[in-house]
């Protein structure tokens, strides 16, 4: 691990960014009467774009933007510039990262055909997020932002709509949540404008294209599970070693499982949540790889998970899949949406690092005479890995992210010593089962709160 090379300026990134974050700002105060402030915005964009493809188009819709006059064609235009610069930024920072693991990535084949959507449904989504963009964020009211609502209760019934119309339902829980617009101080400019232009290129038919799928026959060896936890939403997602049956040469796989949660099951009561729906999330936990046959997976490395394709193997001890196996295992690409800054997430394996935490509490790794921060904020409280036992451990597989302008490191699992011997500790130990007493007193805790709200749930259904 070229820890060096996560250090170095990356040619031409301040400057996109730059440039997103001055369309950003100007969806502040919206686009129907822009100020001169708010319209340097869109022809910033458009500079960026200079000598590509989308140049002449993105010109044209800012100049639409700044003189107040865009319509729903010119915000798509603009939605596409500011993703696709995002994704110059994503593969630059993801060029550095593989070429500091030493890690080549896979080739992408050509898009499925799109099946068809409803497009009177597309039309009326990208109305009401082009209203957005017209009002800004300070003229948000509950009228606008409720106009997704019968949006996104119509697309709901069809599964090819149901990805744009989770996102627009969430963005849309998020902006009443700010209303009114005008009262309100601090925005979260980045993420909402994330939201913004993946909702708007949703909406042109064809963006959400079903992924190329096939199937795979080998050996699993899991290298540690990334749990995301929220109010109403859990998800554990798998990042793995695969081994082809036919000895081609091995690659680097995801698996994921999201549930919807009650806000009373935290911590190591969601296992009880993940567990039912994918068989790996044990084997993981167990220190098990797992025989694959005919498993679907995408062009992107994710498995699109089926019990019935899996068998638990033999043990598969994590820090020798990521001595061994890690290493040669070559990378998935990354599907054209998907291409952003904040969802790099690389496995690599790191040893022979000092760790020291600073009065602030900021943990970092000196990999090789360089530093690399610590996002303790990630460790889940599903299991038992701390911020304490990583900042004592000597060798770590970790997923290198990219937040706040510089790589952090995100433990999955990390070696340390205890009583003069090497013991492994896993974010998501917990995850097949545990006699932890913490982990035993939170699932408890779940179990009871389950019970009480089926309880509850009988009762007004009695009703």
């Amino acid at each position: 691990m070229r820890a060096d090379l996560l250090t170095e300026p990356v040619d031409g990134l301040d400057e996109a960014l730059a440039a997103v974050d001055a369309f950003d700002r100007a969806l502040v105060a919206g686009m129907l009467r822009p100020q001169p402030a708010g319209a340097a915005g869109p022809t910033r964009l458009a500079e960026a774009l200079t000598g590509t493809p989308l140049a002449a188009r993105v010109a044209e819709a800012a100049a639409k933007a700044a003189a107040g006059g865009a319509d729903e064609g010119h915000f798509v235009a603009l939605a596409a510039a500011r993703t696709a610069l995002l994704g110059s930024v994503h593969d630059a920072l993801l060029d550095r990262v593989e070429e500091a693991a030493g890690r080549s990535r896979g080739e992408r084949p050509a898009p499925a055909a799109d099946g068809g959507q409803a497009a009177n449904l597309l039309t009326a989504a990208r109305a009401w997020l082009s209203d957005l963009a017209r009002c800004g964020w300070q003229g948000l009211d509950h009228e606008v932002v409720s106009g997704a609502a019968e949006v996104v209760s119509a697309m709901l019934p069809d599964p090819s709509l149901r990805r744009l119309a989770s996102l627009l339902d969430g963005f849309a829980a998020e902006l009443a949540a700010s209303c009114p617009g005008s009262s309100t101080e601090r925005f979260p400019l980045r993420r909402w404008a994330d939201l913004w232009s993946r909702g708007m290129l949703l909406t042109v038919p064809g963006a959400s294209a079903t992924p190329v799928v096939g199937s795979i026959d080998g050996r699993l060896l899991p290298l540690g599970i990334d749990v995301q936890e929220h109010a109403t939403a859990a998800q554990a997602q798998v990042h793995a070693v695969f081994e082809p049956a036919d000895g081609s040469s091995s690659r680097l796989v995801r698996a994921s499982v999201s549930v919807p949660k009650p806000d009373t099951v935290v911590g190591a009561g969601i296992w009880q949540l993940l567990r039912p729906h994918m068989s790996l999330l044990a084997a993981a936990g167990e220190g098990r790889s797992m025989a694959l046959t005919g498993m679907p997976v995408t062009a992107e490395g994710d498995l699109i998970w089926s019990d019935e394709h899996a068998r638990p193997g033999e043990p598969a001890e994590v820090f020798a899949t990521a001595r061994v196996a890690l290493p040669t295992a070559t990378a998935p690409v990354t599907a054209p949406l998907d291409r952003h800054p904040a969802r790099i997430a690389v496995p690599v394996f790191l040893e022979g690092y000092t760790a020291r935490t600073d009065d602030d509490g900021v943990l970092t790794f000196t990999v090789a005479g360089i530093d690399l921060a610590v996002d303790t904020d990630r460790i889940p409280a599903a299991g038992p890995l701390t911020p304490e036992t990583v900042a004592k451990s000597g060798a770590c597989v970790a997923l290198i992210r990219w937040d706040a302008g510089e790589f952090a490191v995100q433990p999955l699992a990390v070696e340390t010593t205890v009583r003069k011997k090497v013991t492994s500790v896993h974010a998501g130990a917990w995850a097949g089962g545990t006699t932890d007493k913490a982990g035993v007193r939170a699932e408890k805790a779940a179990t009871d709160a389950a019970k009480v709200l089926s309880e509850r749930a009988g009762r007004l259904l009695r009703k």
